[in-house]
């Protein structure tokens, strides 16, 4: 096909040059990769590449015995260092990638497209053309997304890793997408959570990366099966009522040779500043959002997972590296911006766009960022100066909570502060309570192996640990084994420990969780007004040589109280401050014996006293479990 004909059935207009040079085109997928379609009624694939170094540019593949000799694109005439052109007689599941000849050196670069819809299954590293017609059927929640899915709505995830959640029975092999949309969805469902979120299942190169060290940003890993298959996964989750949030990596990149690195022998998608475009904590490569071209790409990226795979939001990892210039950097190894300060105005101004961009377009979807510092206005709305999230991540409360309860009781009294300061911080944020994989990693140990003492006391510990979680303001997320009390830290190549359900203890761990997930949904006290001050209010956070606090949470209908005993020794006759007349019931007991607890502290018909406490014109009288906590709701 000559050039005038592949210019006359391009597929980008003036406009869209003018915003993809602008970095304000959000849905270049429509547009760069591969695409079959019939043209002249010729059946054929449409290339499109972005390579403004190149000096030549050829499609290789099976095909062609990877000799691009005569499958040359043509580059554009108005200089946006686009290349393209129509190839006769390739269709679907043709595997390809691009030989790029650079302008500044004779290294011969075989690429992959970073427009692909499907790769080859790692280790290999080809692009394959895709294109699926699947036939969503999740338009009720669609339609009625935003109730689900809104901040004032019950929001409790369970973050997962789709390839280690559980392998195929007797082998090592991970569930494919279609598998997963069986024994998932039903697991969900038994554990009352509201949503799921997928560590990235972007396609990546090395599987121990978990998925953070992306190659393919516009295809899901085809490990599990094809982008069609992703989608009935979805689809069932949705048809089930069950969003799900993708992990996005938009940080860094891996230098993997075949990918985005290098990619016409100029710094294309990296920053050239070394000091910019290097990590120095996972030696990847750092995108340089000061080039229009590549804001753009990635605003497509996260466009196109919510367009055209129905995601309801993205979780942003590592915005914190994204921030500031001396992340992880020692003096020396950083320059300061212009107005001499540490932040990356240009990271800063991308985020906005990209949560402007993504709230503008998608209706009822959740934008949070992992921002592990005390960066100001993380979810503030654009126009008041913030960065336009939805949630972000609670590390704070994470970290001083996980440090509490890794101390021996005997010395807790001396640290309450840290089950407490929270309350100090968290309506400055929409925050969300993360337990999630970081924290039963590379030596950590799992969740139940941080509980001190006996085995009886340890899963004491983590029951105590979920019902203060489920109770603290702010939305959940709890990693996949955290659930089930699993000892073995986290293996991204085995599967979860299932058969430790067979004992008891934890059985009653999962049972827990599905309960506090239920809960957590019923009691609009626990979750309609999580942002608000008002759902909060201190009965006693200062009872430190018994170890107890005790609070309220409080939606405009409801309240409940809460009380927490973080030491091995039961309290009978404990009294406590309460607001309201009638009789106190049991909501939930973490030592209850249907969670393998003691069955201490069960209260049914509890009388209040007219006896004021804690500043507060009635009391009651409780048992309070050890290590253990229990919430109750007034009746009448």
């Amino acid at each position: 096909m000559s050039q005038d004909n592949v210019q006359a059935h391009s597929f980008f207009s003036e406009f869209d040059i003018e915003l993809f040079n602008s970095g304000n085109h959000c849905q270049l997928y429509q547009k760069f990769g591969s695409h079959s379609l019939r043209l002249n009624d010729v059946d054929g694939t449409y290339f499109a590449v972005y390579a403004p170094s190149a000096r030549k540019v050829e499609v290789i593949g099976n095909f062609n015995c990877w000799n691009g000799e005569h499958h040359s694109l043509y580059v554009r005439w108005d200089g946006s260092g686009i290349w393209e052109g129509f190839i006769p007689n390739i269709g679907v599941g043709e595997v390809y990638k691009y030989r790029i000849y650079s302008h500044h050196d004779d290294k011969i670069r075989e690429k992959a497209d970073p427009f692909a819809r499907q790769y080859e299954q790692p280790p290999k590293t080809a692009s394959i053309v895709w294109h699926d017609d699947y036939q969503w059927q999740d338009e009720q929640w669609m339609q009625q997304r935003h109730q689900h899915n809104g901040l004032h709505s019950p929001i409790s995830i369970y973050e997962l890793h789709l390839g280690s959640w559980r392998k195929q029975y007797g082998s090592l092999h991970s569930l494919s997408y279609t598998e997963l949309a069986n024994q998932l969805v039903d697991y969900i469902q038994s554990m009352n959570y509201t949503h799921v979120e997928f560590l990235p299942i972007m396609e990546h190169p090395y599987y121990p990366s978990w998925g953070y060290l992306c190659t393919g940003y516009f295809a899901p890993t085809s490990r599990y099966g094809n982008p069609e298959e992703f989608k009935y996964l979805v689809d069932a989750l949705h048809k089930a009522g069950i969003g799900i949030y993708l992990d996005w990596v938009p940080a860094h990149f891996p230098m993997d040779e075949h990918a985005l690195a290098d990619f016409d022998g100029s710094c294309l998608y990296e920053h050239p500043d070394k000091q910019k475009g290097t990590h120095p904590d996972w030696n990847s490569a750092i995108f340089n959002f000061e080039r229009p071209q590549v804001v753009s790409f990635l605003l497509s990226s996260a466009h196109f997972w919510c367009a055209n795979f129905h995601a309801d939001g993205l979780r942003v990892d590592a915005v914190a590296s994204m921030v500031y210039l001396d992340y992880s950097r020692q003096k020396g190894q950083w320059s300061p911006n212009q107005y001499g300060g540490n932040e990356y105005l240009a990271a800063i101004d991308f985020l906005k766009q990209l949560n402007t961009a993504m709230y503008r377009d998608f209706d009822g979807i959740q934008m949070m960022a992992e921002e592990s510092t005390a960066f100001p206005k993380v979810t503030s709305p654009v126009d008041y100066g913030g960065l336009g999230f939805g949630m972000k991540w609670m590390m704070g409360w994470m970290n001083d909570t996980l440090a509490y309860f890794e101390r021996d009781p005997i010395h807790r009294s001396w640290h309450q502060w840290e089950v407490t300061n929270s309350i100090s911080y968290v309506f400055s944020e929409n925050f969300l309570l993360p337990l999630s994989h970081d924290e039963v990693v590379h030596g950590k140990g799992a969740l139940i192996s941080k509980m001190p003492g006996d085995q009886w006391q340890q899963f004491a510990n983590l029951r105590l640990l979920y019902l203060y979680m489920y109770s603290h303001p702010g939305h959940k997320l709890l990693f996949m084994g955290g659930e089930i009390g699993q000892y073995a830290e986290w293996d991204v190549n085995q599967s979860l420990d299932w058969d430790c359900l067979a004992d008891a203890k934890h059985h009653g761990v999962q049972r827990f969780v599905s309960r506090l997930n239920a809960i957590y949904r019923e009691q609009p006290a626990l979750h309609s007004n999580n942002f608000d001050h008002q759902c909060w209010q201190w009965i006693d956070g200062s009872d430190q040589s018994n170890s107890v606090i005790s609070y309220l949470r409080r939606s405009n209908d409801s309240q409940l109280v809460i009380v927490l005993n973080f030491t091995p020794t039961p309290h009978s006759h404990y009294r406590i401050g309460v607001p309201l007349k009638g009789r106190y019931q049991t909501v939930v007991n973490s030592d209850a014996e249907e969670f393998a607890g003691s069955g201490y502290g069960e209260h049914q018909g509890l009388a209040v006293q007219d006896i004021p406490c804690h500043g507060l014109p009635y009391s009651i009288e409780l048992s309070l479990p050890p290590l253990g906590g229990i919430i109750l709701q007034v009746q009448g």
